[in-house]
């Protein structure tokens, strides 16, 4: 009899203890009290942090009304998303979700899901004001290009173009920056939203050559299990298009800085 019951306790147990790790999966962003988000801290006119716990620029503004309509009258607290992070932050439920000019990618996605995209922006080059050599990216020839850890961007200039830079590690765009200033490097190529940020940061200082030459896909990440919260972005995203939300936010954080900027809702990636 013992026997009987200590068996039908350990069962309750066990089924209890699964039940636990099942919903911790399955949980959704959708409807949470609190709702943690990642967002870069060192990209001007996209994410820049200017205390703790307080964040600047068109991703934040982006993050702040897509966590309105998905988990209305939560309390959003936002974390440094450095790239070489963002997915580890995601796999390990350290964030619910990411806006961090996260560019959509076959091997990212693989280890975690994206809503939208929600903008698609443009890799281009940023050079020094007095820089004449560098009209496109085949100019980048022999030259000197920063290489910033979790970035793709200068894959798509050496691996996908084949053209033969000389690469330089930086820790970070900001980084980055800082060595094309010093004459570190020749070069600086990512997406235009982030040049275009830097650029006006630094007055006169750097130009970007308009060579556009990709197209970035800038996706919300979130955990791979959590379609439901997936879909409620892009519903988010969606409307944030429709009732001229996106539309102002672009024109408040890049208007004057000569990029062409896209009003129209992106084609969605999906959530499967």
């Amino acid at each position: 009899m013992r026997a009987r019951i200590a068996l039908a306790m350990l069962a309750v147990l066990a089924l209890t203890a699964a039940g636990c790790g099942a919903g911790g999966d399955e949980s959704s962003i959708v409807g949470k009290d609190t709702l943690v988000i990642g967002v870069k801290p060192d990209q001007p006119g996209l994410g820049v942090k200017k205390r703790e716990g307080v964040y600047e620029g068109f991703d934040v503004d982006v993050a702040k009304a897509i966590a309105a309509r998905v988990a209305k009258g939560a309390t959003v607290r936002f974390v440094d998303a450095p790239s070489a992070k963002r997915e580890s932050l995601l796999e390990s439920r350290q964030v619910d979700f990411i806006v961090a000019s996260y560019s959509i990618t076959p091997e990212r996605k693989t280890k975690v899901a994206f809503a939208g995209p929600y903008y698609v922006a443009h890799q281009d080059i940023l050079v020094r004001r007095d820089e004449t050599g560098i009209r496109n990216v085949r100019d980048l020839r022999g030259r000197s290009l920063c290489k910033v850890a979790g970035s793709t961007s200068w894959r798509r200039v050496q691996e996908e173009r084949g053209v033969p830079v000389r690469l330089v590690d930086g820790e970070s765009y900001s980084d980055c920056i800082a060595k094309l200033r010093n004459g570190q490097v020749d070069a600086v190529s990512t997406d235009d939203l982030i040049l275009a940020g830097f650029a006006a940061e630094q007055g006169n200082a750097f130009k970007i050559v308009n060579a556009r030459f990709t197209d970035e896909r800038y996706g919300i990440g979130i955990h791979k299990s959590d379609i439901e919260g997936c879909e409620a972005i892009n519903k988010a995203i969606t409307a944030l298009y429709q009732d001229g939300t996106i539309p102002k936010l672009l024109k408040k954080w890049f208007d004057g800085t000569g990029l062409e900027l896209t009003d129209t809702v992106p084609q969605f990636e999906g959530c499967d």
